[in-house]
C-alpha cells in the first residue's frame, strides 16, 4: 500500500473483525449483518509506553517488587471491586445499561478524590458544562482540584491532560471520542480502537488513572470492537434494573485484583449510596407465614449474600405445562424438577412452575440448587418452610447432595443474621467450626429433604 493511501475496509460492529470484502455472517462472532464499511489509513508509527526507561530485556529476578501504591475513592464497595483501590496508571472500563449509573457514580468518585485533595479531570462528550453542574450539585460539594471538559477531538484532550497533569481521568464516553487522522466516524470499530490507545499510552506512560465509560449493546455487553476489553486493565459492569433502586457493579476483568467481586449500591436523589449489609437489604419484604418461600446463600466473590428463592407450582390449565424462571437458568429448572419427578415421584410433570430469585438478582450457582428443590416442594405440598431456615447445595441427577465451597462463612453470614437452622450438604458438616446458637442439619439426597419439608 503506498504511503499516506486510503483504501476501504469491512469491520463488524461487534467484535471488531476486519475483512476486505462485505460478509453477511462474521465469522468470529458469527453475528448476521454486522459488517460496516470504514476508511482505513496505513497505521502511523507507534509511541513507545515503557515506563521507567527499560528498553532491553531483563530478568524476572533483577525486578525489584514492592507494593503499588493505590488511591482509595472513598468507596468501600468500589475499592472492593477494584481490589482494594485505584491502581496508579490503569485503565479502567465501566459499562452498563443508559441510565443506570455510570456516569453519576464515577462523578462521585472524582468528588471524592478531589475533596482529598488530588487533582482530577472529567471529560464529557456526551454533556454540556452546566448538566454536568447539575449532577454534581445534586450529589454535594466539590473542591477546586475538579477539573471539567466537554470535548471529542482526541489531540484537544492529549494536550489538556498534559497540561493539567491529574491524577485521575474520567471519560465518559470512548464511544463520542474521534481522531481526525482515522476517516471514520466517532463510536466505530476504528475510532473506538484508535482512541484507546491514545488513552493506554497515557495511563501507562504518564501514571494516571483513567476511567472511560462504555455504551452497551442490546445484549449487555459493551459496543464496539471486542479488543477494546483485552486492552483495558479493568472492566467494571453496573447491573440490575434501572427501575428498582440497588444496583451491582462487578467486576468481569481485573489485573490487580480479583474478578469474582461485586459492590451492591442503592440509587438515591443524591446519587448512589453503598448498601452495607446486601442481605438485610434483599431480605427486606420477606413475606411470613407463605409456602414456597425458601431463603439460600449464595457467594459472590468473597461476599455471602442471602437471597430469597419463591416457587409457584400449580395445575396447568393447558395441554402443555408451562415454565417459568427469573434471576436463574430456565434450563436448570427443567432438570431439578425431572429429579424431583423421578427420584421422588412427586406427580409434577403436569404441572406449572414458576421460580423467581426476589430482588432482581441474577444467579446460577449450585449451591442454589437445595433452596430451589425445597422451594418447588414446599409449593407443590403447600407447606411452609420455618422463615429463621437457611438451605444451600448442590443437587445432582442422581437426587444426590454435594458439596459446595465456603460452607463456613455461609453458616456465619445466616448467624449473624439471626437464623437459627441451616440445612446443608452432609459432607459440609464437618468441615464447620463450632457455632453456638444455630443448628446445623446435614442431608445427602432428596429423599431427607422431603421428610424436612
Amino acid at each position: 500500500m503506498a504511503k499516506g493511501k486510503i483504501t476501504t475496509a469491512f469491520f463488524c460492529q461487534e467484535c471488531g473483525h476486519e475483512s476486505s470484502k462485505w460478509l453477511g455472517q462474521c465469522p468470529a462472532c458469527k453475528k448476521w449483518n454486522t459488517f460496516v464499511e470504514e476508511k482505513v489509513t496505513p497505521a502511523s508509527k507507534s509511541v513507545s509506553m515503557h515506563i521507567g526507561g527499560a528498553v532491553k530485556p531483563v530478568g524476572i529476578n533483577e525486578i525489584s517488587m514492592k507494593e503499588e501504591e493505590r488511591i482509595m475513592t472513598g468507596i468501600a464497595e468500589l475499592d472492593r471491586v477494584l481490589g482494594g483501590g485505584i491502581m496508579k496508571g490503569s485503565l479502567t472500563l465501566v459499562g452498563g445499561d443508559p441510565g443506570i449509573g455510570k456516569s453519576t457514580l464515577l462523578l462521585q468518585v472524582c468528588r471524592q478524590l478531589a475533596n482529598a485533595g488530588r487533582r482530577v479531570l472529567y471529560i464529557s462528550g456526551e454533556e454540556s458544562l452546566k448538566q454536568i453542574k447539575l449532577r454534581a450539585v445534586r450529589i454535594g460539594d466539590f473542591k477546586e482540584n475538579m477539573l471539567l471538559l466537554c470535548e471529542t477531538d482526541l489531540d484537544v484532550i492529549e494536550d489538556a491532560i498534559t497540561k493539567a497533569k491529574p491524577e485521575a481521568v474520567v471519560i465518559d464516553s470512548i464511544q463520542t471520542m474521534y481522531q481526525e487522522t482515522v476517516s471514520s466516524a466517532a463510536g466505530s470499530v476504528s475510532q473506538v480502537r484508535e482512541a484507546t490507545n491514545v488513552f493506554l499510552r497515557i495511563a501507562k506512560g504518564s501514571g494516571i488513572a483513567i476511567f472511560i465509560v462504555g455504551h452497551v449493546t442490546k445484549e449487555g455487553t459493551v459496543a464496539g470492537p471486542r479488543v477494546l476489553e483485552h486492552m483495558v486493565d479493568t472492566v467494571l459492569y453496573f447491573e440490575g434494573d434501572r427501575y428498582a433502586s440497588y444496583r451491582l457493579l462487578r467486576g468481569v476483568k481485573n489485573r490487580f485484583g480479583s474478578t469474582n467481586e461485586i459492590g451492591v449500591f442503592e440509587m438515591r436523589k443524591e446519587g448512589l449510596i453503598e448498601v452495607e449489609n446486601p442481605s438485610e437489604y434483599m431480605l427486606s419484604g420477606k413475606p411470613a407465614g407463605a409456602s414456597g418461600s425458601v431463603v439460600v446463600c449464595a457467594i459472590e466473590g468473597t461476599r455471602p449474600i442471602l437471597i430469597e428463592i419463591q416457587a409457584l407450582v400449580c395445575r396447568t390449565n393447558f395441554g402443555i405445562p408451562r415454565r417459568q424462571t427469573t434471576g436463574t437458568d430456565f434450563n436448570r429448572i427443567n432438570l431439578l424438577m425431572a429429579v424431583l419427578e423421578k427420584r421422588l415421584g412427586l406427580q409434577i410433570g403436569d404441572c406449572d412452575a414458576y421460580v423467581n430469585i426476589a430482588g432482581g438478582m441474577k444467579l446460577n450457582e449450585p449451591a442454589l440448587d437445595l433452596g430451589i428443590v425445597m422451594a418447588i416442594i414446599s409449593s407443590f405440598k403447600n407447606k411452609v418452610i420455618d422463615d429463621k431456615t437457611l438451605v444451600f447445595g448442590e443437587v445432582g441427577l442422581s437426587g444426590e447432595v454435594r458439596a459446595v465451597s465456603m460452607s463456613q462463612q455461609r453458616v456465619q453470614e445466616a448467624k449473624k443474621l439471626g437464623f437459627n437452622t441451616v440445612i446443608l450438604p452432609r459432607v459440609c458438616v464437618d468441615g464447620l467450626e463450632n457455632i453456638d446458637g444455630i443448628n446445623i442439619i446435614g442431608v445427602s439426597g432428596i429423599g431427607e429433604v422431603m421428610d424436612l419439608v
